[in-house]
């Protein structure tokens, strides 16, 4: 079934990129990759992570603030339901009986 927190284009973005399977990936290399503004990617972030999907960790490199973002268990599954669900819509998964 498709998921409404990871629909939007950006917040699947950030979910593919993470599902990837690196364990922990920084602020920078996700709005990069993502091609996302620091806004944007936190505002979405931030919806990922009130929904228990994307965890947060914050620390700091030498004396610079950072941010390292990774999928929850419950984030994972959701993914990977969501992605299911497009793929059966487009006819290239047959649906479950």
């Amino acid at each position: 079934m498709i998921d409404p927190v990871i629909h939007p284009l950006p917040r699947l973005s950030i979910c593919a990129l993470l599902a990837g399977g690196a364990d922990w990936v920084e602020f920078k290399a996700v709005r990069d990759s993502t091609e996302l503004s620091d806004s944007m990617l936190s505002k979405h972030s931030r919806a990922l992570e009130d929904a228990g999907y994307l965890e947060v960790r914050k620390g700091a490199v030498g004396r610079r603030p950072r941010t390292w973002f990774r999928l929850t268990d419950q984030g994972k599954a959701a993914y990977l339901g969501h992605v299911a669900a497009l793929r059966r819509m487009t006819g290239d998964v047959p649906a479950e009986q």
